[in-house]
């Protein structure tokens, strides 16, 4: 295998019973039994997940556009990209992040990138998640949307680049968002921009989890 073909491989092991032992508004819990290579049986539980999209909106000085936003689990205010949950019922990422960027942030943007595909907890969780590169912005006229819940009054700022990548690395911002996406930028700005992926680039990680049934369903309304 060479550097260029490594990564990570698609595999779907025998699982004899599953059932369902929790449904809630954004996510279910399933119990799996999976029978391992070696013959093995093992119960997992797992969050079955719409999966989401992020935006590192990036100014023409380098700044991101950031969000404080309350995260109960958590019980903290977290700096973070504008985000939010693939549940839209055939609604395609990139349409998904750019309505994101202008709800939770009132902007558009000129031009998109992927800057990275992850997994937020993989362990325990099927969300996938893919963080845009959005250049260009521009206000929108109306200004950002008045949400609700906890995205009825969330501050907004632009915040140099160089200050978010010391934030991260010095454990005052925790997001994932935050933390990949700024490293993503900040290791693509390294390479000269060259190793950005178009914006409808495929997303067979979670092609992956559609085929094996990983993926909750879309509601077909945003939430």
């Amino acid at each position: 295998m060479t550097a260029a073909e490594f990564g990570d491989e698609p595999a779907q092991l025998p699982t004899p019973r599953s059932r369902t032992d929790f449904a809630g508004r954004v996510w279910d819990v399933r119990t799996d039994e999976v029978v391992l290579p070696h013959g093995e049986t093992v119960t997992r539980d797992m969050v079955l997940h719409h999966g989401a999209v992020g935006v590192i909106a990036l100014d023409e000085d380098d700044r991101v556009m950031l969000i404080k936003q309350y995260r109960h689990p958590v019980g903290m205010y977290l700096w973070e990209p504008p985000a939010g949950l693939l549940d839209i019922d055939g609604e395609p990422p990139l349409l998904a992040a750019q309505r994101e960027l202008a709800e939770e942030a009132g902007i558009t943007a000129e031009r998109w990138w992927v800057l990275a595909d992850w997994f937020n907890s993989p362990g325990g969780s099927s969300e996938s998640f893919r963080c845009f590169l959005a250049r260009g912005l521009a206000p929108l006229p109306d200004g950002r949307p008045i949400g609700d819940g906890e995205e009825f009054d969330m501050p907004t700022r632009f915040v140099p680049l160089a200050e978010v990548l010391q934030g991260v690395l010095q454990g005052r911002l925790h997001s994932p968002v935050t933390v990949a996406g700024v490293l993503a930028v900040v290791a693509h700005q390294a390479a000269d921009w060259r190793n950005l992926r178009p914006a409808d680039a495929p997303w067979p990680a979670r092609d992956h989890l559609a085929r094996t049934g990983r993926i909750r369903p879309a509601t077909g309304t945003d939430t």
